[in-house]
């Protein structure tokens, strides 16, 4: 969660005269903070399963800081004109109403941790940031038909991720239910 605002901080410096953008230590350092921080989002749950050190509060600062390095990608992306708007918002949308069920649920006393369409949904917010990091890439480098294809994907991807939260969200909201009911 940490590296959050680093990535964002790094990705929208203009540098000076505004040739940061321009150089390699930029995507340097952009790449490493996105594999650092997809790394440890895998290595983080994979330890703490193998460990059954799974805890309430881990089952909730989990998903929030995956989340929020997400959206911080997706906004990071938008701004470059990788990607639309519109699936950005449902997908706020949805993570904010995720939030408050799951605030809901603790007032009944369940912590509710991510679930498989919820898991299926980060992979895919994580193959879009991957597919933006690569047309920006390569954009700069000048292979200008391969970052084009690389940005259809990413819209491709990110249209599907918000499909896919959207179908967990009522995953989510039926789980909330049942617990409503017991």
């Amino acid at each position: 969660m940490i590296l959050a605002p680093v990535f964002f901080l790094v990705y929208l410096h203009p540098g000076i005269d505004g040739v940061l953008f321009e150089s390699p230590v930029f995507f340097t350092v952009l790449w490493i903070l996105f594999i650092v921080i997809e790394c440890t989002d895998w290595l983080d749950g994979r330890i703490a399963r193998s460990r059954n050190e799974v805890s309430d509060f881990g089952k909730l600062f989990d998903p929030f800081s995956d989340t929020l390095v997400r959206i911080t990608y997706f906004l990071c992306f938008i701004t470059s004109g990788l990607l639309p708007i519109i699936p950005f918002l449902v997908i706020l949308f949805r993570e904010f109403g995720i939030l408050f069920l799951r605030l809901l649920m603790i007032q009944k006393g369940v912590v509710m941790g991510a679930r498989k369409g919820g898991k299926l949904k980060a992979v895919f917010y994580m193959l879009t940031g991957l597919s933006c990091m690569l047309a920006l890439t390569l954009g700069r480098l000048g292979f200008t038909e391969l970052s084009d294809g690389f940005q259809q994907a990413a819209i491709i991807i990110f249209i599907l991720s918000m499909i896919i939260a959207l179908v967990s969200f009522v995953d989510y909201f039926m789980v909330y239910l049942k617990t409503g009911k017991k």
